[in-house]
């Protein structure tokens, strides 16, 4: 990654400065000087703690945007982080300097037809943190709207309160799914969300949760989180249930293939919840095996008003999720965080990028 220089267009001023990073197209991810932010009226200023890298921040690196979310200019990335109230600006809100606070990147307008009923994470006109024309918390310093704060238990570390957002995209998933208690789960893939899925599928009530992935070393992670068994195939599923099939499956992966593996795993009758983003903007379904089953099948898209729940499941210790977190990188090193998101070389999960330094305990 280049050397700290300023952005396009926003030559230093005289204003403090902070150091951001910004993707540019894919693969060009460059170090930034830029002014600090002033605050907005009715916001609160925020010094980024810890942003851990999604998998639809790969498809922005990896591919230059998600469907028409295209990347048109320059970037700031990053929509699962952490970050403490500086200033005094939480001060009219309730909140003091230094608390560590989860940030919702989601900011739905409130008014349309879907957040009126009840479907906020369906907004057509959401501004959401670290996608195409609104930059995210990869960054010193970003003003955020108070109602997307949420203070953190003091025993949460950054990174562990970054993770909440992926697990609020889990907690949302099996919202929707509206599993039956002992009823069997199927999780297709053994990456962050899945391991997710798999341990709010727990909390739920399912039967059992089987995992299937083909990276061993995240078949021995899924089980250590609660999987009752793992296999690195789907049909093993089938197999294991003598052609029947399971009652849920949730699909967790980028395969364009797996939502059709997902179909032909769940039972007839049975119930699919697509929560991953396929390579390529497609994927595969063969449609007569869907009809003659009668498939339920559900598209999982971010999250509601989940965050308390979330933030209570960790603190309860009903889920475990910090070590997700398998990767740490200071600023500097985004670059590097961001290729290894790609490449996944073994024991990985999830990136880290802490913008103020790596901290001497996470």
């Amino acid at each position: 990654m280049t050397q700290p220089h300023p952005a396009p267009g926003s030559p230093l001023t005289g204003l403090p400065s902070m150091r951001t990073v910004r993707l540019h197209g894919v693969h060009d991810l460059r170090l930034h000087d830029e002014p600090r932010p002033l605050t907005v009226p009715g916001e609160v200023m925020l010094r980024v703690q810890a942003v851990s890298v999604c998998g639809s921040d790969m498809h922005y690196y990896h591919e230059g945007g998600i469907g028409p979310a295209v990347i048109r200019r320059p970037m700031t990335p990053g929509h699962e982080f952490a970050a403490t109230v500086v200033d005094g600006s939480g001060g009219p809100f309730g909140l003091s300097d230094g608390t560590l606070v989860a940030v919702d990147p989601a900011q739905a307008c409130g008014q349309c037809e879907q957040c009126l009923a009840g479907y906020p994470n369906l907004c057509p006109n959401v501004r959401f943190l670290g996608s195409p024309g609104v930059d995210g918390g990869l960054a010193e310093y970003i003003s955020v709207p108070p109602g997307s704060l949420f203070p953190v238990p003091e025993d949460f570390s950054p990174a562990l309160a970054a993770l909440l957002e992926p697990l609020g995209v889990a907690l949302h998933a099996l919202d929707i799914t509206r599993l039956r208690p002992l009823s069997g789960v199927t999780v297709l893939g053994a990456g962050p969300i899945g391991l997710m899925l798999l341990q709010v599928a727990r909390v739920c009530g399912a039967a059992h949760v089987r995992v299937v992935e083909p990276r061993a070393a995240r078949r021995e992670v899924a089980l250590a989180m609660g999987a009752d068994s793992v296999h690195e195939h789907h049909s093993e599923i089938l197999e294991l249930t003598r052609g029947r099939g399971e009652d849920y499956v949730l699909e967790a992966t980028t395969s364009p293939e797996a939502p059709e593996q997902a179909a032909q795993v769940a039972r007839i009758g049975g119930r699919v919840t697509l929560v991953g983003i396929p390579d390529g903007d497609q994927f595969l379904m063969t449609a007569a095996n869907a009809r003659r089953k009668g498939l339920i099948i559900r598209m999982s898209r971010r999250m509601g008003h989940v965050y308390p729940r979330a933030i209570e499941l960790v603190r309860s210790g009903r889920v475990g999720i910090g070590a997700i977190a398998t990767h740490h990188y200071a600023m500097e090193d985004a670059g590097r965080a961001f290729q290894d998101a790609h490449e996944v070389p073994d024991g990985f999960l999830k990136a880290v990028i802490y913008p103020g330094g790596l901290p001497e305990s996470r």
